[in-house]
């Protein structure tokens, strides 16, 4: 079972190598960077912290979710322990505000799949860990 949790992991934070890179540069897919780079259009106007008055320019805001996915996917994937549960908290949140954002602009439950279902694969990677950890020290 541990095997699992692990190759579960290691295939989460690929994907979102992949996924940070795709917002980073055309190279992988022209198609979708250019897509996402519109979408972050929207997702700016509606970014949590607004309220706070601050709004982050579209394309910097892309930047940052963009290399924030790269660095987390790689630490999730292959980074110690104590960088892994980082990392799987900072992915959290960016799950967390995707989540938020799609529902503000009232995307379909297709739009937001995508993003639950990762949210709910860290969750569970993280109490997998909580468990894993506590049961070792009573053992």
């Amino acid at each position: 079972m541990a095997l699992l949790f692990v190759a579960l992991r290691v295939v989460l934070g690929l994907f979102f190598v992949i996924t940070g890179a795709v917002k980073l540069t055309d190279q992988i897919s022209s198609e979708v960077y250019r897509q996402m780079k519109s979408q972050f259009v929207q997702f700016a106007d509606v970014f949590p912290l607004k309220e706070f008055g601050y709004k982050p320019e579209p394309g910097r805001y892309l930047e940052v979710v963009g290399w924030t996915e790269v660095v987390a996917g790689l630490l999730l994937a292959f980074g110690p322990q104590l960088l892994q549960e980082i990392s799987n908290f900072v992915l959290t949140i960016i799950m967390i505000g995707a989540i938020y954002t799609l529902l503000v602009l009232k995307e379909s439950i297709a739009m937001c799949t995508p993003a639950t279902v990762c949210l709910g694969l860290l969750l569970l990677l993280n109490i997998r860990g909580r468990g894993g950890s506590a049961k070792s020290k009573f053992e």
